[in-house]
């Protein structure tokens, strides 16, 4: 079994910033010309996630909705009131999402659906620049 790590950086806007890094990703996997692996992204900081959705318009604003829902920007959080950062709602959503995301490489392809991509989320209250970390597993 071999192990292969591969690394990227994006900058972000932070605020619920939802950005599209299967073109990352791919880059990083296919480089290796593997025929069957498993693949793990995974993000460095505690106010980021990784996953997988179709990415339009529409439902990164249904999925923006939502977490504000769950977790909403405007509440007070315990964390705020030891840290005085006012980000205690990312930490709150980046630990419901989730801070990596498998997908298993089969014939040398990712397996994603036709309207799945992977995301990045950045809920900080400030611009970002976020490792990702793309590990191969083979």
């Amino acid at each position: 079994m071999a192990v292969i790590n591969e690394k990227f950086t994006i900058s972000t806007e932070g605020n619920n910033d939802i950005i599209d890094i299967t073109k990352h990703v791919k880059n990083c996997v296919y480089q290796h010309e593997l025929k069957d692996a498993l693949i793990c992204v995974s993000i460095q900081g505690s106010t980021s996630a990784v996953t997988t959705i179709e990415y339009e318009d529409g439902l990164i604003l249904d999925l923006r909705e939502a977490l504000e829902r769950i977790a909403p920007t405007g509440m007070e959080y315990h964390h705020d009131e030891i840290w005085h950062d006012g980000n205690g709602y990312a930490h709150v959503r980046a630990a419901l999402i989730g801070s990596s995301v498998n997908i298993s490489l089969i014939d040398g392809l990712l397996n994603l659906g036709t309207w799945q991509q992977i995301v990045l989320l950045d809920f900080d209250n400030k611009p970002r620049s976020r490792n990702i970390t793309v590990q191969i597993i083979s």
